[in-house]
């Protein structure tokens, strides 16, 4: 888990911060990555995704998409689980587990 955010994810938190509306306003900037990802692939638009992919990286938000297990892969909407799991595996290299 995070403890502090890069100045560039901070900015494109600041940016979605509509997003993160339950989230105290002096938190937000710190949000995990867990968080993160999931709140974006869930209720972002395209722009944001791919935003959020740019900043960081395919590898390292199907790293933290992939890691929900259990009761938080059903924080994610099944269709939009069903999609990134897709997407991820199509476009991203997995050691297998």
């Amino acid at each position: 888990m995070n403890t502090e955010n890069s100045p560039e994810i901070k900015k494109f938190i600041r940016e979605y911060r509509e997003l993160f509306w339950y989230t105290p306003e002096a938190e937000k900037v710190n949000i995990c990555d867990e968080l993160l990802v999931e709140t974006i692939l869930n209720y972002g638009d395209m722009k944001a995704v791919r935003k959020l992919l740019a900043i960081m990286g395919h590898a390292d938000a199907a790293a933290v998409f992939f890691s929900a297990k259990g009761r938080k892969v059903y924080n994610y909407y099944p269709e939009i689980y069903n999609f990134f799991t897709l997407y991820f595996n199509n476009h991203v290299q997995r050691n297998p587990e």
